[in-house]
C-alpha cells in the first residue's frame, strides 16, 4: 500500500497527544539512533519527563536473581502498608530492544496507586542480547522465584494478575502460555495495553503507523529481527499468540488499544477470539496514539486507562476470592 493513502493522524488525534507530541519533537535527544545501544540511551533520556511525579509509594525493593547466565532485575512497588499483599506482575514495553523498569516507571506506580496491589516490574534481557524465547523463560523464572518466596515479598500467591503494555503485552501472553503448557496455573486476571499478537497484516497496519509513532512496517521488521534466533520463530505460539489455542484455560483479559494505533486490529481480534470462551472487556481509547500510557502527565486518559485496568484486575481477586471460599 502506497504511505501516502494512510490516515493524517496528526488531525484526528485529541489536543492532549497534539501537546505530548510538540513536547516530545522540542525535546527528543539530539544523539542519533544509529545503534541499539544509542536508541536504548535516547529511549531512557525521552522517558525520565515522563516519570517524573506521580503517586508516591509507601516503599520500593529491588531485587534479583540469576537465570542461566543473565541477572534478571525487578523492583517491587508497594502501594501502603500492607502485611500481604495481592499482585501484579509488570512487563514492560519497548518493540523487545528498549525499555526498562526505568522507561516504565510511573506507570507501575500508578497501576499500583489505583490498585493498591504491589506490583513487580520485571527488568528482562532486551534483544539482541538475548533472542526468543529467553525473555519469556526470564519472566517465568522470575515470577516463580517470587512466588516460591511469597512470605519474603509479602505476596498472596492465590491473587496473582499480569500486566504488559505492547511488545510487554506479547510477552505477558506468550509467559502465561509458555507456564499453561508446563502446568503452572495461578494468574488470575491479565491487563494487556496495545500488544501485538500475531496478525501479520491488517486494516490498522495499512491506515497507521509513521515515523512519529515508530510503527511502520520497517520498524516492526527491524524489532522482530532483533528479537527472533530464525525466521521460523515467527509461528510459534509463544510470539504469534493465534497460533496457540486460546479456547481453553486463558485468564479474564482487559484488553486496551489505541484509536489510531497500527496494532489496534492485534488487541480486536484478540478479544472477539477470547470472549466466545471466557471473559474478554475490549476498550478503545480515542483520540490517542501507539504508547499513550506513559504520558499521564498531560493526557488524563492515560490515568484512565490504569485506572480501568485495575478496576477489572480486583474484580477479577473479588471472584476469585468467591471460588476459593
Amino acid at each position: 500500500m502506497n504511505v501516502k493513502n494512510k490516515i493524517n493522524v496528526s488531525l484526528k488525534i485529541s489536543d492532549d497527544m497534539k501537546k505530548v507530541l510538540k513536547y516530545q519533537r522540542a525535546h527528543t535527544s539530539n544523539e542519533t539512533a544509529s545503534t541499539n545501544e544509542q536508541m536504548r540511551k535516547n529511549y531512557e533520556f525521552e522517558r525520565k519527563f515522563w516519570n517524573e511525579g506521580g503517586p508516591i509509594m509507601f516503599e520500593t525493593q529491588e531485587i534479583s536473581i540469576k537465570f542461566e547466565d543473565a541477572n534478571i532485575r525487578a523492583r517491587i512497588y508497594y502501594p501502603n502498608f500492607k502485611d500481604e499483599y495481592k499482585t501484579i506482575f509488570f512487563i514492560h514495553g519497548g518493540g523487545f530492544v528498549v525499555g526498562s523498569i526505568d522507561t516504565h516507571d510511573r506507570i507501575m506506580r500508578n497501576l499500583a496507586y489505583n490498585s493498591k496491589c504491589a506490583v513487580i516490574g520485571i527488568d528482562y534481557s532486551l534483544a539482541p542480547i538475548k533472542k526468543f524465547p529467553s525473555q519469556i523463560k526470564e519472566c517465568d523464572a522470575l515470577i516463580q522465584h517470587v512466588i516460591k518466596n511469597s512470605k519474603k515479598y509479602k505476596i498472596s500467591p492465590k491473587f496473582i494478575a499480569y500486566a504488559g503494555d505492547s511488545s510487554g503485552a506479547n510477552i505477558c501472553m506468550g509467559t502465561f502460555l509458555y507456564q499453561r503448557e508446563n502446568a503452572k496455573k495461578f494468574v488470575k486476571a491479565m491487563a494487556l495495553f496495545y500488544g501485538l499478537y500475531g496478525l501479520k497484516d491488517s486494516a490498522s497496519r495499512a491506515l497507521y503507523g509513521d515515523e512519529t509513532d515508530g510503527l511502520r512496517q520497517e520498524d516492526i521488521e527491524f524489532y522482530y529481527e532483533q528479537y527472533l534466533q530464525k525466521p521460523q520463530d515467527m509461528d510459534c505460539k509463544f510470539l504469534n499468540i493465534f497460533n496457540a489455542d486460546l479456547t481453553h484455560n486463558v485468564p479474564p483479559c482487559f484488553i486496551a488499544a489505541c484509536e489510531f494505533d497500527p496494532l489496534k486490529d492485534d488487541s480486536k481480534v484478540l478479544h472477539e477470539i477470547l470472549k466466545q470462551n471466557g471473559s474478554s472487556k475490549f476498550k478503545e481509547y480515542k483520540g490517542v496514539m501507539h504508547a499513550f500510557l506513559h504520558f499521564s502527565k498531560m493526557m488524563d486518559i492515560a490515568n484512565q486507562a490504569i485506572k480501568d485496568a485495575a478496576k477489572f484486575i480486583n474484580n477479577e481477586f473479588k471472584f476469585s476470592l468467591k471460588e476459593l471460599r
